[in-house]
């Protein structure tokens, strides 16, 4: 637990440096979680933080499965339904392995 927070941790500060705004961290959801939810823009940043110490079984990018992607999208829907006239919106992951961090913008969804 306390490692995935410090990925979030790292994740949130590598993306404000690269110009993004922290919206909300951990939303909640029946069904679903969102790691980060950031502005990038006029463009909302749903965010997956996912962090591995090695490649071994299969990796960081691995362990976003189709059925992962599928509550992501499903929470992000459900966020959306809160917002008055949602913004444009996509998907992102960060990748942390063996302390190296990749940032994947449109990393998958309905348009990724």
């Amino acid at each position: 637990m306390q490692r995935g927070k410090a990925a979030e941790d790292a994740a949130a500060a590598y993306l404000q440096r690269q110009g993004l705004r922290l919206v909300e961290r951990n939303w909640r959801c029946k069904g679903g979680e969102i790691d980060l939810v950031m502005q990038d823009g006029a463009v909302l940043v749903f965010v997956e933080v996912r962090q591995r110490r090695d490649d071994r079984y299969g990796g960081a990018a691995a362990s976003i499965t189709a059925a992962k992607q599928a509550r992501l999208l499903h929470a992000a829907r459900l966020y959306l339904a809160g917002q008055a006239g949602p913004p444009p919106c996509r998907f992102d992951a960060v990748l942390i392995e063996a302390g190296q961090l990749t940032w994947l913008r449109n990393a998958f969804g309905e348009n990724g």
